[in-house]
C-alpha cells in the first residue's frame, strides 16, 4: 500500500481497538479479531492493532505479534491495518519488519518511554526505524518539549506517512503544520474526538480513537462535521460523549482503557480487565454511571 494511501486514511479516524484476554489473562486471538472484525465493519479508515487502547506496554513482543495477526485476520482487507511498534530502535525495526512480512500496510512507533530521551534524539528514534520499515511509518509525538525544527524534520522524512500529535501545545503544532512541507507527514489529532475541533482549527487532519470499540458512530459524526467545516456540530457531538471520555481520564488517565474495555463487555463480548499498571475495573458507580450513559446511547 502507497503513502499516498496511508495519508488518506490518516485523514479519516484512526481506531484503536482494544486486546481482549481470556480468563487466564493471555491474549485471546480470537476475541481480539472479532473487536477488529467490528471496527472495520463500521467503517473506521486506519485500524491499528496494539495501540495505547491496544495495551501496548502491557503486552510482551510475542503478544504484540498475536494482536497483530489477530488485526490482520479480522479487519479482512477492509481498511489498513497499522501494526504499533516501539521500545528500543532495535526492537522496533524488528517488530516493523516481522509485522510487513504477515501483511500490515503500515506501522506506528510509539513514542519513547526512557526518562533521559532527548527531544531531538527521539526524533532521530523515529527517522531510523523508518529508514529501515518496509512499510510506511507513523511517529506517535506524545511528550513535550520539541520544537519546530524536530517536527519539520520528522514531517519531511520520505517514508514518514503521518505525525499523530498527543500533546496540547497547539501553538506548536500549528507553527509545525505551517513551515512542514505540505506534501509530506500528516499531521493528525492524537488525542481523540474532544480535541479534534481545535486541532483542525490549527490545520491537523484526522484524529485517533479508542471510542470506536463502543459507539463508532459519533467518531464518524465528528469527522463528517470538520470535514465539512461544521465546528457546532461536531462540539454537539463532542457534547455527547464527554461524560465518556471524562471517566476515562480519572486517576491521572489511569481508567482510560478500563472504562473502553468495560463498554466492551457491556455490549456483550467478554474481553476481560485491563493489565496492571492500568486501572483493572472500574468501581460499582462509575459501572453504573457508564451503563447509564450506553444505554441512553441506545436511544437515538
Amino acid at each position: 500500500m502507497t503513502i499516498d494511501i496511508i495519508r488518506q486514511a490518516l485523514r479519516g479516524v484512526s481506531g484503536v481497538p482494544v486486546t481482549a484476554y481470556d480468563r487466564q489473562g493471555e491474549v485471546n486471538p480470537d476475541v481480539t479479531a472479532k473487536i477488529y472484525a467490528r471496527v472495520a465493519l463500521a467503517g473506521i479508515h486506519n485500524i491499528v492493532a496494539a495501540g495505547n487502547t491496544g495495551e501496548f506496554y502491557a503486552l510482551t513482543p510475542d503478544e504484540i505479534a498475536l494482536v497483530h495477526e489477530a488485526a490482520i485476520r479480522g479487519v479482512d482487507g477492509k481498511a489498513p491495518v497499522t501494526a504499533a511498534i516501539g521500545r528500543s530502535s532495535r526492537e522496533a525495526v524488528a517488530m516493523a519488519r516481522e509485522a510487513a512480512a504477515k501483511g500490515v500496510s503500515a506501522v506506528m512507533a510509539h513514542q519513547p518511554v526512557d526518562p533521559f530521551a532527548a527531544p531531538q534524539a527521539q526524533i532521530d528514534y523515529f527517522c531510523t526505524v523508518a529508514d529501515q520499515s518496509p512499510v510506511p511509518l507513523i511517529a506517535y509525538v506524545r511528550a513535550d518539549g520539541f520544537v519546530v525544527e524536530d517536527l519539520v524534520r520528522l514531517a519531511g522524512h520520505g517514508n514518514i506517512a503521518g505525525i499523530k500529535f498527543a500533546t496540547t501545545d497547539l501553538m506548536l503544532l500549528s507553527r509545525a503544520i505551517e513551515a512542514a512541507d505540505p506534501a509530506g507527514a500528516i499531521f493528525v489529532c492524537g488525542l481523540a474526538e474532544s480535541w479534534a475541533p481545535a486541532f483542525a482549527a490549527v490545520g491537523a487532519r484526522g484524529f485517533t480513537s479508542g471510542l470506536v470499540n463502543v459507539a463508532p458512530q459519533f467518531s464518524l459524526a465528528v469527522l463528517a462535521a470538520l470535514d465539512r467545516g461544521d465546528f457546532a456540530g461536531a462540539r454537539a457531538v463532542v457534547a455527547r460523549i464527554e461524560l465518556f471520555e471524562r471517566l476515562r481520564t480519572k486517576f491521572r488517565n489511569g481508567a482510560n482503557v478500563t472504562v473502553v474495555k468495560e463498554a466492551v463487555c457491556m455490549s456483550g463480548l467478554d474481553v476481560g480487565p485491563v493489565r496492571a499498571p492500568g486501572l483493572a475495573m472500574l468501581d460499582d458507580a462509575d459501572r453504573q454511571m457508564l451503563a447509564q450513559l450506553l444505554e441512553g446511547w441506545k436511544q437515538d
